[in-house]
């Protein structure tokens, strides 16, 4: 039997659920709800996580879990996982900057950022989470993600500080495509 629910008491049960397991696909999670007579399409639950800020983190032994933001007042201070640890917006962007941050170049106050195709989103979000002071903003696409710093020429220090958290240069990911083609031409 299914229970008709609205979207808030849906996305209480969602809450719940990522809260006490380790949920590590939309479609586990939905299995969950069908347990607790709750259908859900995949479309419906996709826009329920978004709106709850849910998203996939590496748990502690390594598999990617959603996790829910935690309390904290600000902008959204920790992530919760569902074995219940929290990770610093700081410590969430070195570590996606770490596996997404392909490049970054910068221009007067803006910075240029390219990740794998699809993941900007994912890293502008950490980006914008983690509320660096020298940050106006994000705009992110599918693989390019523009930073705006607020000092008009910030933009160096800017891709630098971005590029540290991955112990990359400027010009890795430019050198590194160089040799590639070279190599396949």
């Amino acid at each position: 039997m299914t229970i008709p629910l609205t979207k808030a008491a849906r996305q209480a049960r969602i809450v719940e659920l990522l809260t006490r397991h380790k949920v590590r696909s939309q479609a586990e999670l939905a299995r969950l709800l069908a347990e607790q007579g709750v259908e859900v399409t995949q479309a419906t639950l996709s826009r329920d996580l978004d709106e709850l800020g849910a998203l996939r983190l590496r748990a502690d032994d390594g598999t990617l879990v959603y996790a829910l933001p935690g309390e904290g007042g600000g902008r959204i201070p920790l992530y919760r996982t569902g074995s219940g640890t929290a990770e610093n917006p700081d410590a969430r962007l070195r570590r996606i900057a770490e596996e997404l941050l392909v490049s970054a170049e910068a221009s007067a106050n803006l910075v240029i950022l390219r990740t794998p195709p699809g993941a900007a989103q994912f890293l502008a979000s950490a980006i914008d989470h983690a509320d660096w002071e020298s940050i106006l903003g994000t705009v992110a696409g599918d693989d390019t993600i523009l930073v705006i710093s607020r000092d008009p020429q910030g933009g160096e220090a800017l891709a630098k500080a971005l590029l540290d958290l991955t112990n990359r240069r400027p010009g890795d990911a430019v050198r590194n495509r160089a040799i590639g083609e070279e190599n396949n031409g």
